[in-house]
């Protein structure tokens, strides 16, 4: 067991942590490299604010989101500033199916130079196509904002083949897959303070495949 301070990996989809759950620990994981919070729905900017503060060594962040958790949701533009304003190192960003706009995209493509990959799919309102990010970004990989899946291939199929396709699947069947090893992790630990010598290297929940459902 190593302590939280040495923490590299840390993946936690899915789970109930709240903001100040997150403020209170976040100074605890300094040497973080890679923070998976996605699909976790009752965190925000403020959470988001206080690991870029702490985590100085964070290169990788994975924020993506279910469509359904977010259909009532305005904006998440305050996400993304704080992205911006905090991980300024950051190598992988990962905000699948954020309610993000044009501007907050451009915030952190301005602040977080070292970006080399970014995950926008589904994120429906930023009008950025492949001709800005060639031109502007070449060597970095992004993927998004349409999602491409399955039943994008079927609906290309029926172009040419439309006597033997019935409509378009009401579903999307784009399978969202993370890698990581299955392990063990106590939410209560984030909200009240933990043992700094229980946490191991690389702590990992819930690696369940998921099939998204398009967005309106």
């Amino acid at each position: 067991m190593v302590s939280a301070g040495s923490l590299k990996t840390l993946k936690v989809p899915r789970s109930g942590l709240t903001n100040s759950g997150v403020v209170n620990v976040a100074e605890k994981l300094s040497s973080l490299t890679f923070l998976d919070l996605s699909y976790c729905c009752k965190i925000g900017p403020e959470a988001i604010q206080a690991i870029g503060k702490h985590c100085k060594s964070l290169r990788e962040f994975c924020r993506n989101m279910h469509p359904l958790d977010v259909a009532s949701v305005v904006s998440h533009d305050d996400e993304a500033y704080a992205i911006a304003n905090t991980m300024p190192k950051l190598k992988r960003l990962e905000i699948a199916y954020h309610r993000v706009s044009t501007e907050g995209v451009l915030k952190i493509l301005s602040c977080c130079v070292f970006l080399e990959f970014l995950e926008l799919r589904g994120c429906w309102d930023v009008q950025l196509d492949n001709k800005f990010f060639k031109e502007k970004f070449p060597d970095m990989k992004v993927l998004g904002p349409r999602v491409i899946g399955f039943y994008d291939m079927i609906n290309d199929w029926e172009d040419c083949c439309s006597d033997y396709f019935s409509d378009g699947s009401d579903y999307l069947a784009w399978e969202f897959f993370e890698d990581g090893v299955m392990g063990e992790f106590y939410e209560d630990e984030f909200e009240h303070g933990w043992d700094d010598n229980f946490y191991a290297e690389n702590a990992v929940l819930d690696m369940e495949p998921h099939i998204w459902p398009p967005s309106p």
